[in-house]
């Protein structure tokens, strides 16, 4: 039992790891602007060989930043439970805390996650196709252009 309680709060620990860099990063969209690669993340965008944080309050990045923060702080509760359900802490002896960090993490840090990456996608897909056609089209054509010459291959 102590392995398996083990395993699931290096797992946790490692997905906290993982939600800090996926916050703090500056790929969140990459793009070509006049044959310069460039992207931008939550707090910041990147020029080639220059980052400048962004100056004005943009709501999809603001409520995407909180979503993710709220993750962060639902995993590291989630993580403390973990740690005093494997130390068995006597004052939860009322609820399984096993049960109580597996929900917390698997409910409500993945629906904050679901919903920061929704809302960042959404607006960001709605501003950006508009200029740019997506490329899921380009895919389509090239598998479609292909599949009668890998049919007449077998």
């Amino acid at each position: 039992m102590y392995s398996f309680m083990g395993g699931g709060l290096f797992c946790a620990g490692v997905g906290n790891i993982l939600l800090i860099v996926s916050t703090a990063t500056d790929y969140w969209m990459q793009y070509r602007q006049s044959s310069n690669y460039m992207h931008q993340g939550l707090w910041r965008y990147c020029m080639p060989g220059k980052c400048f944080p962004h100056s004005d309050s943009i709501a999809h990045l603001d409520a995407t930043r909180a979503l993710m923060i709220l993750s962060l702080l639902a995993c590291f509760i989630g993580i403390i439970i973990g740690i005093m359900a494997f130390i068995h802490y006597s004052s939860f002896d009322r609820f399984d805390k096993t049960f109580a960090a597996g929900i917390l993490f698997s409910s409500h840090v993945s629906f904050l996650v679901f919903l920061a990456m929704a809302v960042y996608t959404g607006v960001t897909i709605n501003y950006y196709g508009k200029r740019n056609p997506p490329c899921i089209f380009y895919m389509c054509a090239y598998r479609m252009h292909e599949c009668p010459r890998s049919a007449n291959s077998h």
